[in-house]
């Protein structure tokens, strides 16, 4: 078989520290990419300024200054599809840091599944998970999965009340649209096909690129254009999730959208992707994805009341509201 070779995309806004951070945890790789692209829309140089001060070989790490018309995360990730050269090509957030053996465990895993057209990682540092100890009753405030269990948010505990979680598992997307992401899949050490993957965290076969670009329809911060992404490759070639490739994320604030506007891309952005992989849902699933957007929309409600940030979880139920209105009149079109 051919060697692969790695290149690594890392599309930023804003946020020379963690472009900073990211470039030195890469250093310590056991299987480094055999090049890095830095595809920055900022406007001020101190990006630029950073990845010079990392000090790598130019023929490793390259730097683009995205033109304005390639600006926001989707177009900035085709940009850099454009200028990659590698067999596989792999995505970070700025605010990662991927543990030593990351890309490793990636193509470790394709090399295991050489169908796969793309290869996802595991964010280590959002969730405890524990393991089951056999014949231990379930407890209704946690989520079991293959032998582990983890804490169940309070939100997932109120949709199964109702009625409204999907039997599907974690990484596929169920008729409702509404499902568990692959963060609720559990660290131990296996992999698992998947429909979907984290954009920021995980690496695809550059012939998916001959085929599939990440849609312009999400504009700026992007939001789900991940998993539009995803659904589309999954119709033709399988998607894995390595719980070996293990990466902390850290959530940097700068370059998010007002929390408003944001609200209004949950609902929108998350109809569009819906749609897009059940074009004609059963009438029951859609009542349950209205049901659902409702539910969570309330939720972010009462968080006003709970806190701690209640300036912003008001802002984003007046904009989950305000998305939902919208769709009455005028639903997204299909790009």
């Amino acid at each position: 078989m051919p060697v692969e070779t790695l290149s690594l995309i890392i599309c930023t806004y804003r946020r020379p520290q963690a472009v900073t951070a990211l470039l030195v945890a890469l250093r310590a790789q056991t299987h480094p990419p055999d090049e890095i692209l830095v595809v920055d829309a900022s406007s001020a140089g101190d990006t630029a300024a950073a990845v010079a001060a990392a000090a790598w070989s130019p023929d490793r790490l390259r730097y683009l200054h995205a033109p304005p018309a390639q600006r926001g995360l989707t177009r900035q990730r085709n940009y850099g599809i454009a200028h990659a050269r590698g067999s596989i090509i792999a995505f970070l957030d700025d605010d990662t840091i991927p543990e030593p053996a990351y890309f490793a465990a990636l193509l470790a895993c394709f090399a295991a599944h050489p169908t796969a057209a793309g290869v996802g990682g595991l964010i280590s540092n959002e969730v405890t998970w524990h393991p089951v100890t056999p014949g231990t009753p379930a407890d209704h405030r946690t989520f079991r999965y293959h032998g582990w269990e983890r804490r169940e948010d309070y939100r997932w505990r109120l949709r199964r009340v109702l009625g409204l979680v999907s039997a599907y598992p974690p990484g596929w997307m169920p008729p409702s649209g509404h499902g568990r992401s692959v963060g609720f899949l559990p660290p131990d050490g296996g992999t698992h096909r998947v429909e979907f993957l984290m954009g920021g965290v995980a690496a695809w076969r550059s012939t998916v690129f001959a085929q599939h670009q990440f849609s312009p329809y999400f504009a700026g911060y992007g939001l789900y254009e991940d998993l539009d992404f995803s659904v589309r490759v999954a119709r033709r070639q399988p998607l894995y999730l390595c719980t070996q490739a293990r990466v902390a994320h850290h959530h940097a604030a700068a370059g998010r959208p007002p929390a408003f506007r944001y609200g209004v891309m949950v609902v929108r952005n998350g109809w569009y992707v819906w749609r897009q992989r059940w074009p004609d849902p059963p009438r029951r699933a859609g009542r349950h994805w209205w049901a659902i957007s409702l539910l969570l929309t309330g939720c972010r409600l009462g968080d006003v009341v709970r806190g701690p940030q209640r300036r912003q979880a008001l802002a984003e139920a007046l904009g989950r509201g305000w998305g939902m209105l919208c769709l009455l009149g005028r639903k997204p079109a299909r790009v």
